[in-house]
């Protein structure tokens, strides 16, 4: 399955967007309570410097896509809040990006 997701953008667009979910979710219920209840601020350099490479992906890619399928602003703008709401990149897959696939 993986293979066959990188053949195309929006392909490519869906595993980032897991992974960009699963970092976010890493970064805030692992990273930053470890951060500010252990004290231990590297938890949150390290998940953070991957998530924001994850997000400029999610980004890129989401931009690529909308263009490439003609999306509506709408939809766009809807899947780009979805990388700034907890679980929202899963929702979002669930909800436009597996449609076009």
């Amino acid at each position: 399955m993986l293979p066959t997701l990188l053949k195309t953008s929006l392909g490519r667009l869906r595993i980032v967007a897991f992974l960009e979910g699963i970092s976010y979710l890493v970064l805030l219920g692992i990273a930053m309570p470890l951060k500010y209840l252990a004290g231990l601020p590297e938890a949150v350099r390290m998940v953070g410097m991957a998530h924001g490479v994850l997000f400029v992906a999610f980004c890129i890619l989401l931009l690529q896509v909308a263009m490439e399928y003609s999306w509506s602003f709408k939809r766009a703008l809807l899947s780009f809040l979805s990388s700034i709401i907890p679980f929202g990149t899963f929702y979002a897959d669930a909800k436009w990006f597996r449609q076009d696939s």
